[in-house]
């Protein structure tokens, strides 16, 4: 796999700061919405879409392309700005976020816009619709197959016990080209992961059903883009990265509280987190 340059990283880390902002200014625009996921995801959708994907989105339908499910999709404001940003619509439409007839709604609906690949809103149906697609591109054109199938989940949402039923399924079946991201973020609208339903020890259970299973730190971009590169590596299994993420990354106020799990920023609010934002956190001066 490629090397990441450090003028590469430095543009994804700059992307990823302008979804941010885009994720907060659609939110206090509508009102609600899921804030602290999307703020902590938007590393990875960074890396993905402006990086990693094979994807074109002057050919949203493109039949070779790979594909993200959105397993959790409550945190589609982190979706949508990526996809706004990647060129797939107007980012002017961002401001449509929740409301009503809009194509941009709370959870994504495929048909709605040009990229959305599946409607979720059930947590653990994501992994399931995955391997559904994954399969049938294995009876299309074999077990050797290079489009990649990405399937984005909540850990929270592993309490549910389909999520687990699929993991065994997509182990027997050794997809080579299924790859799960799990955002790590140890929260859930109910509290945190381990005081509601513990997960631990994660990494070993996702082992036990034939999954290669990479643990990252999302935010860094070099490790991202070596685990991709090592789950396109291997054959014979599908491999899970888990990413410990900080939910509401990028603004202090947000960050590891799971109270901004489901709600979104007031203009007061908004616009404080938007100017530390834009400063990087206080690392350089407001333009």
């Amino acid at each position: 796999m490629k090397i990441l340059y450090p003028e590469k990283i430095k543009f994804l880390e700059k992307k990823a700061n302008e979804i941010r902002q885009l994720i907060i200014e659609s939110l206090s625009i509508s009102g609600s919405g899921h804030t602290a996921g999307s703020l902590g995801m938007a590393d990875i959708f960074t890396y993905l879409y402006f990086h990693g994907l094979n994807h074109n989105p002057e050919k949203p339908d493109w039949p070779e392309r790979d594909r993200l499910i959105l397993s959790n999709g409550h945190i589609c404001p982190v979706l949508y700005a990526t996809l706004a940003l990647a060129g797939y619509f107007p980012v002017a439409e961002m401001r449509k976020l929740r409301k009503f007839k809009s194509g941009l709604q709370g959870h994504p609906e495929r048909g709605a816009l040009p990229g959305i690949e599946t409607t979720s809103g059930p947590l653990g149906s994501g992994l399931s619709q995955a391997i559904g697609m994954a399969l049938a591109d294995k009876l299309d054109n074999g077990p050797t197959s290079e489009r990649f199938f990405y399937c984005l989940l909540s850990d929270g949402e592993l309490n549910e016990g389909n999520s687990w039923e699929a993991i065994m399924l997509a182990g027997r079946e050794g997809f080579h080209n299924l790859i799960a991201i799990v955002d790590r973020n140890n929260i859930q609208i109910d509290g945190y992961t381990e005081d509601v339903m513990p997960l631990e020890p994660l990494a070993d259970k996702w082992r036990a059903f034939n999954w290669q299973v990479i643990e990252i730190n999302g935010h860094n971009f070099e490790e991202i883009h070596e685990a991709i590169g090592l789950a396109k590596s291997v054959f014979g299994r599908p491999t899970v990265i888990i990413a410990h993420t900080i939910p509401g990354k990028g603004v202090l106020d947000f960050e590891r509280r799971f109270d901004w799990h489901g709600k979104a920023p007031d203009k007061k609010e908004s616009k404080k987190a938007l100017k530390e934002l834009r400063s990087f956190g206080g690392n350089l001066d407001e333009e």
